[in-house]
Parts: structure tokens; sequence; C-alpha cells
């Protein structure tokens, strides 16, 4: 009878300890991972207004005692928080991680190292990663950054084209100056840095090579144009003109000073710069409307940005995706940045630029640049033109 029941009471812990392990009941471990979890989601519901932050507060306090198998879920976190929430994030990484150092224990360097590898996750993040397992092992950055030239983080970028470009001008040094040259042009082909840019814009020159900026960056040089019409006391900008219901380029129109039409235009300037002042007239209280077709390949997301000094109208296969009413507060690369959805096959771009009445010599500038590209920056030529034979 002893025996049985002995019998009895092992069989009933075997089969608890089956059903444990079969039905995923929380062990020690897993509810560390959804207390952590929880704390995660906490900040992530922060908002700018005040809302959560007690209870995100308190989640901050919980994530600084963790210990290191919080990190990467912690890092996961950033991708899709918004910027005050990842701030907060990454302080309970950095916390975590700078005590773990500091008291000699490391980091869980195999895990971050996956985690940085992931192009699929936050750039900020991948980022903080590398930094920190840098610090403790410094070989990763002759390990990894060469492999980052095309990577989406332009910081990974940066630094690849860092490297290639140090490595070319020793080259040069050495008077091996194909090889140099080789190496300049793989290093461009992940440059979206400006600054990076022009210096191997300026090697490559130097060297006797030609460089198409316009390919490069992606710009839109060929466009239709229509205009002027009125933006007397800037009633423009809201007015809806007939290109706005439809971009017909043999339709007649009329406008401010007469007729209009749609015409050709193309810009020459390396950085795509389309001068309406220069080109076409140096219009006061204008409007005009700029067109171009751009051909996809496939269905997918892209950013459109755009650089100019005046008020402007964004719109794709008649969807408005950016209005900024604003006059002569400067001109710059990447100015604006506007995420798109390109379809498959043709896409009609649609521009609205209005210049204002001041006569003050800085506010006569009429003009922009208009680049296609992915997200991280490089860019995304349409198939007609990438089909066409040139340099990069």
């Amino acid at each position: 009878m002893r025996y049985h029941q002995t019998f009895v009471l092992l069989l009933s812990s075997i089969v608890v300890s089956s059903l444990t392990v079969g039905t995923g009941l929380p062990t020690r471990a897993s509810s560390r991972d959804a207390s952590i979890g929880k704390w995660i989601d906490a900040i992530r519901a922060v908002g700018h207004q005040g809302a959560g932050h007690e209870a995100a507060q308190k989640a901050l306090q919980n994530l600084h005692r963790c210990g290191p198998d919080a990190l990467v879920p912690i890092l996961k976190g950033i991708r899709g928080a918004n910027p005050l929430a990842a701030n907060w994030l990454l302080n309970a990484f950095e916390v975590i991680a700078d005590r773990e150092v500091r008291g000699g224990r490391g980091l869980p360097a195999d895990e971050l190292e996956r985690f940085l590898l992931d192009r699929d996750n936050a750039p900020r993040a991948r980022r903080i990663a590398f930094e920190w397992l840098a610090k403790v092992d410094p070989s990763v950055i002759d390990r990894l950054i060469p492999g980052m030239l095309l990577d989406p983080s332009p910081e990974f970028r940066r630094d690849a084209v860092a490297r290639l470009m140090a490595d070319a001008d020793r080259l040069r040094g050495q008077d091996q100056l194909d090889r140099a040259v080789a190496l300049y042009r793989k290093a461009l082909t992940g440059a979206t840095d400006q600054k990076q840019v022009e210096a191997l814009v300026k090697r490559l020159k130097e060297l006797g090579q030609k460089v198409d900026l316009q390919r490069h960056f992606g710009f839109i040089v060929d466009w239709q144009i229509i205009g002027p019409f009125d933006n007397t006391d800037r009633k423009g900008f809201a007015a809806v003109y007939p290109p706005e219901k439809e971009v017909n380029l043999r339709a007649s129109y009329p406008g401010k000073l007469g007729p209009v039409r749609w015409v050709p235009i193309h810009t020459d300037d390396p950085y795509g710069i389309v001068n309406i002042a220069k080109s076409v007239a140096p219009y006061k209280g204008a409007v005009m409307y700029l067109t171009a077709e751009f051909v996809s390949r496939e269905s997918r997301p892209v950013e459109f940005r755009l650089g100019t000094p005046n008020a402007v109208k964004v719109w794709l296969n008649g969807k408005l995706l950016f209005a900024r009413e604003e006059y002569h507060r400067g001109m710059f690369l990447d100015q604006f940045r506007v995420p798109a959805q390109l379809q498959a096959g043709r896409n009609r771009i649609l521009i609205k630029l209005c210049q204002n009445e001041q006569t003050e010599p800085w506010a006569q500038r009429y003009e922009f640049q208009f680049r296609v590209c992915d997200p991280s920056g490089l860019a995304v030529l349409s198939a007609e033109r990438d089909g066409a034979a040139s340099s990069p």
C-alpha cells in the first residue's frame, strides 16, 4: 500500500511537470520575460501630453533593475516607438549595459550582434547595440562595418564609406590610381551624406572621372510646367486651379497673364535645382505647377525629398501628400521628407509652387529640387531612366 501511494505521488508529479511544459504555464523565467515585456509596453504607451507618464516612470525604474536578459527586448521595443518612448527605452538600455560592463560581467554579445545585423530593426536601436559592443570588443568595427555599405542605416553607411575612402586615399598615395578609383566608386554607391558625396566627387574628378550627381541622388530633372496662375495676396495656395483637377498635358487654361499651357522644362544643375525665376520668368504673386511621370517596376514605399524656399504642395496619383505654406526660409538638400507609396507602373507626380510678392533681394528665389529615394536616402530611379546607360 505504501509503495502504491509513493508511485501515485511520483506519477502525479510527472504529469504536472509535463502539463506545465506542454501548456506553457509560466515558469520563473517566462514570468520575468512577461514582466519585462509589460514594462516595455508601458513605456511605449507614454504620450507627450502627460498621458501614461506615471506608469512609464514606474516601468523605467523596474527596467533599470533588470539584468542583461532585458537588453535585446528593450532594443526591440524601440521599433515604432514615439521619440519620447524611444529615449526612455534607450536610457533603460544604457543603465543596464553600463552596470554590467562596470561590474565586469560583460554583455550578451552574440544576441546583440544578431540584433544589429537584422536590418529590419530600428536603425537607432541597432546603432546603440553596435556602440556598446564596440566598447567591449573593438574588433566588431573591422568585422561588421565593411559589410554595411548599403545598410538601411545612414550612420552605418557613413562609417563604411569613410573606411573605403581612407583605403582609396592610401592607394592613391601609393600611385595605385586604378585601384583607388575603383574604391572611390564603390564608396559612392553607398554615400548619401552630402559632404561625403562631395568629397568623393572631388577625388574622382581629380583623377579624371565623371560623376552624374543627378542620377546618384535620384533627382527628377525633366518636368512639364504650366503657369503662372494668380497668387496675389497669397490667395493661390488655397485656390484650386485646373491642374489640381486633372493633369492634361494638351490642355490650355486662363492664367494670371493670359492663356497658359504645359511646356517642358529641364535642369542641368548637378543637384537637380529647377530655377523658375531664371528658366521661365521671375514671376511675383504667382503659382506654377510642375508634373513628371515616374515608372516603378513594383509597388513599393519611397520617400520624396524636396527643397524649396517657396510655398509648396505635392500630389502623387491625385492624392495630396504634402503642403507647406511658407516663404523664403531657406532651402537645402532633403529639406522636406515625404513618405510615398508608388504603384507598379506609371505614377503621376504633381507639384504646386507658389511665389509671393515680396520685393527684397533675398525674397526673389523661385526654385525647387525633388528626388525619389528609399527611406534610407539611396536613390530610386524611374524604370525608364534606370535602363539608360549612365555612369554612377
